[in-house]
């Protein structure tokens, strides 16, 4: 046995010999000791929300994605013609002629190098990534100055930057602001774009609404028949106490058993009590620690460490 003062660990013994017992785990229906309890193991975990809906509304700022939200919705999100009007996603459910419903959201403005943080970029990227369909509004009446076709690409450049997964979501073309003079030409541009994509485009006009049911019709088809895998996992479970490994090193005159599962349970050991230090033993035998420990050449009066606590080796 291993004793140290007045405490004392079975090293072999017991009625199972030199360790030959089975060491099934006996059945206490009536348990006579309790054990001490483990350390507690201390976590740091960081939660981010994101919103789950199954239609997100993409694009530059100003182009007229919170419009098509108030119209779709029962949403009110503020509208006004400036930059970064929407700070935060705002969510709608938009009911179909059909009785379908679903969740819209309005993904608040994109910028060139919001994948790396620039504007409030990933506040605004982590929330596409549970929608099921991607409504890309693009201004092609080039109000702000922007090309039409170039806002197509460096969006669709900023969404793959953040998360390459992304290019296989569903996106649907919406060409706003069609009632403007000048449109029609940018538009012909954008669907040459986004046919070279394999994206479908709609033509539609937020002011007069001409479009919109046919674009959101084509939208519900689609979330109806469209299944999303998350991109990551949301939680990992880790189960430290199915890590059963153990190691035997000699520090000077010292033999020292370290292992996850063993220190756990030694720190469980109730010295005090008879029953409890004959558990500990069974499961230093079933382990193979004892017999580790002669192999090694441990003599009595030798010096075992597990964790902080030292014992003395005693046949």
């Amino acid at each position: 046995m291993v004793e140290v003062g007045e405490k004392k660990l079975l090293a072999r013994g017991g009625k199972g010999g030199r360790g030959n017992s089975k060491f099934a785990t006996p059945t206490r229906q009536v348990p006579k000791f309790a054990e001490q309890g483990t350390r507690g193991d201390e976590f740091t975990f960081v939660l981010e929300l994101k919103m789950i809906a199954d239609v997100g509304l993409v694009g530059f700022p100003n182009v007229g994605k919170s419009t098509l939200l108030s119209i779709m919705t029962s949403a009110k999100p503020k509208i006004a013609d400036y930059h970064f009007t929407t700070l935060e996603p705002n969510l709608g459910v938009v009911k179909l002629d059909n009785g379908q419903s679903f969740v819209m959201a309005d993904i608040p403005g994109l910028i060139e190098g919001a994948h790396e943080g620039v504007g409030l970029g990933h506040d605004f990227l982590r929330h596409i990534e549970r929608t099921k369909v991607f409504v890309h509004v693009v201004d092609c009446a080039q109000i702000e100055g922007r090309d039409a076709v170039e806002d197509l690409n460096t969006i669709n450049g900023e969404i793959l930057k953040y998360k390459e997964k992304l290019k296989d979501r569903v996106q649907i073309i919406a060409a706003n602001k069609m009632d403007i003079p000048g449109s029609e030409e940018n538009f012909d541009r954008l669907k040459v774009e986004a046919e070279k994509l394999g994206f479908e485009i709609f033509p539609i006009s937020g002011a007069t609404r001409k479009g919109i049911k046919e674009l959101f019709n084509r939208v519900g088809e689609i979330v109806a028949t469209t299944e999303v895998e998350p991109l990551e996992e949301i939680v990992e479970l880790i189960n430290e106490d199915d890590d059963r490994e153990w190691t035997l090193k000699k520090d000077n005159e010292v033999f020292v058993i370290e292992g996850k599962l063993v220190e756990k349970i030694m720190n469980s050991v109730n010295f005090e009590d008879t029953e409890s230090l004959q558990y500990f033993q069974r499961f230093l035998n079933k382990m193979g620690i004892n017999q580790a420990l002669e192999d090694a050449g441990i003599q009595e009066g030798d010096t075992v460490r597990i964790g902080e606590s030292e014992f003395e080796y005693v046949r």
